[in-house]
């Protein structure tokens, strides 16, 4: 998994930074303690998955939380946090796969985290959805996914769970799109559900470097408000 614009943004802070790709096996770290902050990012399994990485990102993250080390969340990883905040994670009744609105929950929140103006579109893949953990304030939500980004402050610092995936690239969005199952997915959702929440790989690179331009900015306000939260 790339880390798409918040890798991009972490080598324009000129932020040090250490990627594990669990997925590949590398070892999770043990302790959130040598590192400023966490992000964790997607993947096609889910939390609840007998995969024995997934438990030990919890835990990761619950010692991060303990030790007031920030954390931000895309989509999947959205979800590992509201897990270690003790929220259930379930499947969704209809997958989010796309370009999709999202809509506003607390205003002001959403002007302190991506700024004033319109958020238009952003992508979404995604057949889990998480529950608010306790005390998580709840930014943003859609028609099909009521909680779609949340902030909860544990230990006086603040942590950040998506839905979505603000950090997608033209290039992510073109290679996830031409997966082979990817046309498929979307075939069953449609058969399943009527597809209400999904669009054809072809919608999904329509206009792909404006759309991507427009959310890179969003996810760059984002990054940066939670950067103010990194340990020193």
């Amino acid at each position: 998994m790339s880390a798409g614009h918040f890798a991009s943004w972490l080598a324009a802070r000129s932020l040090p930074h250490v990627i594990v790709n669990v997925h590949r096996g590398d070892p999770v770290p043990r302790s959130a303690a040598p590192y400023a902050g966490l992000c964790s990012l997607g993947g096609n399994m889910s939390v609840n998955d007998p995969l024995p990485w997934v438990a030990e990102e919890v835990a990761l993250m619950r010692d991060a939380l303990e030790r007031g080390v920030p954390i931000i969340g895309h989509c999947l990883g959205g979800q590992l946090l509201a897990r270690a905040l003790g929220a259930a994670v379930t499947r969704n009744p209809c997958k989010e796969m796309g370009w999709l609105p999202v809509d506003v929950v607390d205003a002001g929140l959403v002007d302190e985290w991506l700024g004033t103006g319109s958020l238009g579109e952003l992508f979404h893949w995604h057949g889990d959805a998480f529950e608010l953990p306790d005390g998580a304030r709840r930014l943003l939500s859609s028609p099909l996914s009521p909680n779609q980004a949340y902030v909860v402050e544990r230990r006086g610092v603040e942590h950040l769970g998506m839905q979505f995936h603000i950090e997608m690239t033209p290039e992510l969005v073109a290679a996830w799109a031409g997966e082979p199952g990817a046309a498929a997915e979307v075939d069953e959702e449609r058969a399943r559900t009527g597809g209400p929440g999904v669009q054809s790989p072809a919608e999904m690179c329509r206009d792909l470097e404006p759309r991507t331009a427009a959310m890179k900015t969003l996810a760059w306000r984002l990054y940066d408000r939670w950067a103010r939260g990194l340990k020193t």
